[in-house]
């Protein structure tokens, strides 16, 4: 498939990062070419303050579901919620990321969520990291032109849980350690007798 000049075909995988948000969501598309993360797009979703809280709702759900459409994830990295003072806005934001999560989940793309202190850490090494300076890392990580990183924050957040959750699932599976016993009789010729 093809989609504004862009062959989706040439990705072994695609991830599609959402940073949740009631007034901007952000969205970030990131492919992978062989073990290499690479951008595709990435974005914002500006949503009218003037509109209801609901229909702000209805059109995060559209634009999810416009952006699993177009660019065919196979998974959706999101931002969670995290601690908030005010619980209305903590309220609200876990709305917007649930209306997200049930968009991805009911074209059948799987979810994993992320603390924005995780995404941090998997981008910058720090975990208290500004907004900026995981911007910044993305740009240089993934050799993208300064002249094409938004000025939205919310964008590079996205693209950033993309990117920790590309981190993150190709971590080497550790398979859980048995007994000695086990060990033994899986591996009799390692015994000295």
């Amino acid at each position: 498939m093809t989609l504004d000049g862009i062959d989706l075909k040439r990705y072994s995988r695609i991830i599609l990062g959402i940073d949740p948000g009631t007034n901007v969501m952000g969205y970030g598309v990131l492919g992978v070419i062989g073990k290499n993360p690479a951008l595709i797009r990435m974005g914002v979703l500006r949503l009218n303050a003037k509109e209801t809280h609901y229909l702000r709702l209805k059109r995060i759900f559209d634009c999810t579901l416009d952006l699993v459409a177009s660019f065919l994830p196979d998974e959706l990295a999101i931002e969670a919620p995290f601690f908030g003072i005010n619980v209305q806005s903590m309220l609200k934001l876990g709305r917007a990321q649930g209306v997200a999560m049930a968009a991805a989940l009911s074209r059948g793309i799987p979810v994993c969520e992320y603390e924005p202190r995780k995404i941090k850490q998997a981008i910058t090494g720090n975990g208290a990291a500004s907004k900026e300076q995981v911007q910044d890392m993305l740009r240089r990580m993934l050799n993208i032109p300064a002249s094409d990183i938004p000025h939205e924050l919310d964008a590079t957040d996205a693209l950033a849980a993309a990117l920790c959750h590309f981190y993150e699932s190709s971590k080497p599976k550790i398979a859980k350690s048995g007994s000695w016993k086990d060990f033994i009789a899986k591996n009799p010729d390692k015994v000295c007798k």
